[in-house]
């Protein structure tokens, strides 16, 4: 099983950019789907992206799309999450989570592994 690491919150004006980072370390990292997911308080946990194992396929909840990108570097064992034009309702910890199988899923239920978070805070 693989342990996951996420790193690259912070504090943010509207508008801006954060780069989220989340290693891997363990078992092969190319064998697992990667996703990204949030929780913001007194919310539930709810999907922002997620990855094939190739890194060929993304999947995005609406209401990011067009403004995050996700990807994956297999030789550095990584996957990253590129937020632009924030907004305050991007506020919320940040998780990373591995699905052991080849297709990304939408659903939380589906991934075996999670980080432990990282805050993102969008001030207006």
């Amino acid at each position: 099983q693989v342990q996951l690491v996420e790193s690259g919150g912070g504090l943010v004006q509207a508008g801006g950019s954060l780069r989220l980072s989340c290693a891997a370390s363990g078992r092969t990292f190319s064998s697992y789907a990667m996703g990204w997911f949030r929780q913001a308080p007194g919310k539930e946990r709810e999907f922002v992206a997620a990855i094939n194992w190739s890194g060929s396929s993304t999947y995005y909840a609406d209401s990011v799309k067009g403004r995050f990108t996700i990807s994956r570097d297999n030789a550095k064992n990584t996957v990253y999450l590129q937020m632009n034009s924030l907004k305050p309702g991007d506020t919320a910890v940040y998780y990373c989570a591995a699905r052991e199988d080849h297709s990304g899923s939408y659903y939380l239920y589906k991934y075996d592994t999670w980080g432990q978070g990282t805050q993102v805070t969008v001030s207006s």
